[in-house]
C-alpha cells in the first residue's frame, strides 16, 4: 500500500467510527496522518500538525495493523509501536482499527 492508500482507508475507518474526542497523529517518519476527533466528527488529514497523542510507527507495520495480520498490542509490546502523549486516545485507535 501507499500512504494514498492508507490515508483513504483511515478516513473511512474515521467516517465510520465515533469522534476520538482529542486528536491523534500517525507518524510514519517521512508522512503522517492526523486525526481530529473533537467536534461532531473525525475529520483526518496528511497535515502535519500537533496532537494530544502521537503514535510513532512504520507505515508497513501500520498496514500490517490494517490487514489484520499485526495486532496492536502486540505491535506495541514489540517495540513496533511508539506512543507518546495521551495513551487513553491511542486506546481508542486500537478500537478502531478492531
Amino acid at each position: 500500500m501507499s500512504i494514498e492508500n492508507t490515508l483513504a482507508t483511515v478516513i473511512e475507518m474515521a467516517n465510520n467510527a465515533g469522534p476520538l474526542g482529542s486528536t491523534l497523529k500517525l507518524n510514519f517518519r517521512d508522512s503522517q496522518i492526523v486525526i481530529d476527533g473533537t467536534g461532531d466528527a473525525n475529520t483526518v488529514s496528511s497535515e502535519d500538525s500537533e496532537a494530544a497523542c502521537t503514535v510513532d510507527i512504520s507505515l508497513d507495520d501500520f498496514e500490517s495493523m490494517l490487514s489484520g495480520s499485526l495486532n496492536p498490542m502486540a505491535a506495541f509490546m514489540g517495540g513496533k509501536m511508539k506512543v507518546s502523549g495521551d495513551m487513553g486516545v491511542a486506546m481508542k485507535l486500537q478500537n478502531m482499527l478492531g
